[in-house]
């Protein structure tokens, strides 16, 4: 792979692979079992009621000629998921219509306005968050323009900005020692993208992200 992969000018074919292979079957499990902490379960009990439905948004855009996406390390003060690294998005609402509108609004409340040009890609595999029990859906999405990131310091502590081709390289991957929500410890299946440790339902939805990148490229 070439390090400045994809160049600016392979990109509009990359979406266009990307948006028909998101039409077709998802390599949802095949991809997210990988990333799974060892004990989190795939889809929730049929004795528990139902989970809440999430969406986040997966950004791409090019930033110094290679294409980046971001995510977010939450803020402490958070409720759910404190100072972990996550896809902007959040909890679905009514008003939202549809899961997308629900990622798309809930990125701008984290991240600042979005680009005007931003173009939806499709949907990836939900993934079901044991811990906070939700079904989270991840979109897919694509501006030519870098966005002007605003963050909202109540929700997000730092934004991590990754090239992809981060993502596609063996070396990202590893393994890492965690505090499972029901207080054990846990040898874990992550991403490393410099200093920062991804793990749990974002790095799932990473996983299924890098296994289409894969089958396009």
């Amino acid at each position: 792979m070439r390090n400045n992969f994809p160049a600016l000018g392979e990109v509009a074919a990359l979406l266009a692979r990307l948006q028909a292979r998101l039409q077709g079957e998802l390599p949802g499990e095949r991809a997210h079992a990988p990333m799974r902490p060892p004990g989190r379960l795939s889809a929730p009990p049929p004795e528990m009621p139902p989970a809440r439905q999430a969406g986040v948004l997966l950004l791409l855009y090019p930033r110094s000629s290679v294409l980046h996406f971001v995510l977010t390390q939450r803020a402490n003060a958070l409720t759910r998921h404190a100072g972990q690294i996550a896809l902007p998005g959040g909890q679905f609402e009514d008003h939202d219509g549809d899961i997308i509108r629900t990622a798309l609004r809930e990125a701008s409340e984290e991240l600042g306005p979005l680009p005007p040009a931003l173009r939806v890609l499709g949907r990836l595999s939900p993934v079901y968050v044991q811990p906070s029990h939700f079904w989270m859906t991840p979109v897919l999405a694509y501006t030519p323009t870098p966005p002007l990131f605003q963050p909202a310091s109540s929700e997000v502590a730092s934004l991590i900005e990754v090239p992809i081709t981060a993502l596609l390289t063996p070396q990202s991957r590893c393994m890492i020692q965690r505090v499972l929500s029901d207080g054990a410890l846990a040898e874990v299946p992550a991403f490393r993208f410099a200093t920062y440790e991804v793990w749990g339902a974002t790095a799932m939805v990473l996983n299924e992200f890098a296994t289409l990148l894969h089958e396009v490229l």
